[in-house]
């Protein structure tokens, strides 16, 4: 019975994450709309909200279970609340009050799903996890692919590019990027079925790359060059300075060689200086921002398309733009410089826990909380997955954030007891130094 209880806790679990990540009902619901194809038809998304309002429910509910843990949690980590405590009360300044407050809401639930995943399993079980809803969505999305092509592949504008279980091609790109390195580091993790795991990662590649979403492709590209280049911080200190200085002198060389190169890898990726309009669009963004610098429009009250203050951006730009294609933009543009430096502060506290995560646990899986921080921050140079409610990027963000401020019980290996003496029969000692 108890098995049975904890297996259907981690089916919802990942079976929530697959939906927070946006497939497939999105899709289905849309009927297989794509974008410029004409239809002119209209989606009913009705059920794709009721399963987040389930979602919501199960999640409190099972919070409540474990209501010590989760307060534990809870007072761990002041500035995810602030921030959504902003967005929550953002409907005072807001032009659609209503709009926000029901955004802030779901920013809440989407928060509360994190606390869930946080207080309830690891890190390393959480990557587990993950590792199962990518490997559903990727089977998922080849079965879409292959035998429906109606939902699996775009028309319209994008005629021919493989979108699986996604709504727009760019999601599937977006999703399978992390997907990439879940995967390797499961293979690094275990011997048992490490082929399985890196022949998940290259088709996580492939799905990119069929998807014609280059920013995902680039992100993979670096973020690869990331994970071979941190491990430095798992070296003796008499090395790791050195090595860290190294590392900012070849990022400042790569740096100064992209620049002057700009234009020729750009055209390598079939795109021009402008990122395909989204810098052309971002002067009339900056305009927007700097009327309202502090705490912005609202949360989720600047894209209204015509009605809302996004038509000033759409008219200067000529184009109709969902987003930013910017995070941080976006952010400033719903919450303001609050907002923005709250989230900072918050960001940069935990990649610094991270790096003290990576340099302790000596195991593949002490990577992936610096792994997704830094590719959040890469991501949202061209895409906007800062904070959005029922954003299956926040959930994972936000949960690593919670995440690294409770112990998590990481195996010690001999090398970590030789650079720390009495380390290993010091527990205290070490939840200390990582967590403080």
């Amino acid at each position: 019975m108890k098995k049975n209880l904890l297996f259907a806790e981690k089916a919802f679990t990942v079976l929530s994450l697959l939906h927070y990540s946006g497939g497939p009902l999105v899709v289905i619901a849309a009927g297989g709309m794509s974008e410029g194809d004409g239809s002119g038809g209209s989606a009913d998304f009705a059920v794709v909200q009721l399963v987040f309002l389930v979602i919501y429910l199960v999640t409190f509910c099972l919070l409540v279970l474990r209501w010590k843990k989760v307060i534990n949690v809870i007072t761990k980590d002041g500035l995810i609340w602030a921030l959504v405590i902003l967005a929550l009360f953002s409907i005072f300044w807001s032009d659609v009050p209503n709009l926000t407050r029901t955004r802030s809401i779901a920013l809440f639930g989407t928060t509360l799903f994190s606390l869930y995943l946080a207080s309830r399993y690891t890190l390393k079980e959480q990557l587990q996890l993950l590792a199962w809803t990518f490997g559903i969505a990727i089977f998922a999305s080849c079965v879409f692919i292959l035998g429906l092509p109606k939902y699996g592949r775009m028309t319209g504008v994008h005629w021919g590019a493989w979108r699986g279980i996604y709504y727009h091609k760019n999601v599937l790109g977006k999703v399978m990027a992390p997907s990439v390195f879940v995967f390797l580091l499961m293979a690094l993790e275990t011997q048992k079925r490490r082929n399985f795991y890196l022949f998940m990662s290259i088709l996580s590649i492939f799905l990119i790359i069929r998807s014609g979403s280059s920013s995902p492709l680039g992100n993979v590209f670096i973020m690869t060059l990331v994970l071979s280049l941190v491990r430095v911080v798992r070296w003796r200190y008499d090395y790791m300075i050195p090595g860290l200085v190294a590392l900012v002198t070849l990022s400042t060389i790569l740096q100064i060689f992209l620049q002057s190169n700009a234009e020729a890898i750009a055209a390598l990726f079939g795109k021009d200086l402008t990122l395909t309009g989204r810098t052309n669009m971002w002067p009339y963004i900056f305009d927007k921002i700097w009327e309202r610098p502090w705490l912005g429009y609202g949360f989720g009250a600047f894209w209204l398309g015509l009605q809302g203050h996004s038509a000033y951006v759409w008219y200067g730009a000529g184009w109709k733009s969902p987003n930013s294609h910017n995070g941080y933009f976006d952010l400033l543009l719903e919450l303001g410089f609050v907002g923005l430096s709250i989230y900072l502060v918050g960001f940069f506290t935990s990649l610094w826990k991270g790096l003290n995560y990576l340099r302790f646990v000596k195991t593949p899986d002490g990577f992936w909380p610096v792994i997704y921080l830094i590719y959040i921050v890469l991501a949202n140079f061209t895409e906007s997955t800062l904070i959005i409610q029922n954003d299956f990027f926040l959930v994972i963000q936000f949960s690593i954030f919670f995440g690294l401020r409770v112990p998590q019980s990481p195996v010690i290996d001999s090398g970590l007891t030789q650079e720390i003496p009495g380390v290993r029969d010091n527990k205290k000692k070490f939840k200390n130094t990582l967590y403080k």
